[in-house]
């Protein structure tokens, strides 16, 4: 059995076991903190084309009003419910990246998603998620250690052989299973090599679950409350206390779910933005406070948006491009690529004008110093860090 393909479930507790990758400088690392928005958000609604009648047109029920429009520039506004970002836009540490999607989008939740996780184009299927990717060719020494950590049932974006990435959804339960584990410290495998490589993994991993719990358990409490309506913001409790923890990890992916509004949209997303921006506000000022802000990057990410056009029900059907949410004290704040024009869809769809991919090859060079094209060649990164 291939260690990287070894899977070890306590419960809430999984761990994949790999190699951990050896950065040449821990000092100018940033960690990656990935947002999914499960369901696919709707982009047009996010970040409002508030100026063009053709949004009007395609949305006489369920677009935004004008008054409800956070003016961003002449062209486009956040939804009113994102306002607690401004804080973060006015700072200029808050970028948004317009039109982000990939050549012959699929429409399949679980498919685009795949898409998404693993940095493939439409046409391939590859088993590795794009972190652990961005770590091919790296130096893997042994020992115990976790590289990252998956607040979320969706681990696929750090799977794979260049990553030891553990997946928690609930703190108090890790914590509880990681002190009840049992560990051998000189396993006996009766000259059985296979049995010998499980009981080599399993020493691992309780050694890195025993060492994560020391630190989520030792370290210092977040200086700003989370709402405790919302699973968001316990997945975004747990991140924070974390990195509080000076958790040595590269990434660290929470998820907020509901996105997939086919029917009366307008109630639902409204309250997902809001939830969103709760979180992520108090997250930022959170790691201010604890002057961590320049050290980490938020990424959000859905699997696509939404049509142009509003449905019969009050809502969309799954489309292609959409905005992504790009946070950090070392980020470029302001509008980075091209909105996609309402005058020229595909198909009722909004064409792309930024590849996804280019996103993460301009992620992984700035948050790990890692050169790595995801098949884009040459990779057009975006100038996202200050």
């Amino acid at each position: 059995m291939d260690r990287r393909h070894f899977l070890f479930g306590i419960g809430a507790l999984s761990a994949v076991i790999a190699a951990r990758p050896a950065l040449a400088d821990a000092s100018s690392r940033r960690i990656l903190v990935v947002v999914e928005l499960k369901g696919g958000n709707d982009g047009l609604n996010t970040v409002v084309p508030y100026a063009d009648p053709l949004y009007r047109q395609y949305r006489p029920g369920i677009g935004v009003a004008r008054d409800r429009v956070l003016q961003l520039d002449e062209h486009v506004g956040l939804h009113d419910k994102l306002a607690p970002l401004m804080e973060s836009w006015k700072a200029r540490d808050f970028a948004i990246v317009q039109g982000v999607g990939y050549p012959y989008p699929n429409r399949s939740h679980f498919r685009s998603i795949e898409i998404w996780d693993t940095a493939s184009a439409s046409s391939q299927t590859l088993s590795e998620g794009w972190v652990s990717h961005a770590f091919d060719g790296v130096s893997l020494p042994k020992g115990a250690g976790v590289d990252a950590i998956v607040v979320d049932t969706n681990s696929l974006p750090m799977m794979g052989s260049g990553l030891r990435t553990i997946v928690m959804q609930d703190a108090e339960n890790f914590l509880k299973q990681a002190a009840a584990m049992k560990d051998a410290g000189d396993p006996r495998d009766d000259g059985n090599p296979a049995l010998r490589h499980l009981l080599e993994v399993r020493h691992e991993v309780n050694a890195a679950a025993a060492g994560l719990r020391s630190q989520l358990r030792d370290g210092p409490a977040p200086a700003y409350a989370y709402g405790a309506d919302n699973g968001f913001g316990r997945e975004l409790d747990l991140a924070t206390r974390l990195l509080l923890a000076r958790v040595p990890v590269i990434a660290i992916k929470v998820a907020l779910t509901g996105f997939d509004t086919h029917a009366n949209q307008v109630p639902t997303q409204e309250r997902l933005l809001g939830a969103l921006a709760d979180g992520l506000a108090t997250f930022r000022k959170n790691l201010i406070a604890a002057d961590l802000w320049k050290e980490v990057v938020v990424m959000s990410y859905s699997e696509f948006g939404r049509r142009a056009r509003q449905n019969a029900s009050g809502g969309t059907d799954h489309g292609t491009a959409a905005p992504q949410f790009i946070l950090g004290g070392a980020i470029k704040g302001g509008l980075h690529g091209q909105y996609p024009s309402l005058a020229d869809l595909q198909d009722g769809d909004l064409r792309h004008t930024v590849d996804f991919r280019n996103v993460y090859s301009t992620l992984a060079r700035g948050c790990w110093g890692r050169p790595v094209d995801f098949g884009q060649r040459p990779a057009r990164t975006l100038d996202l860090f200050a």
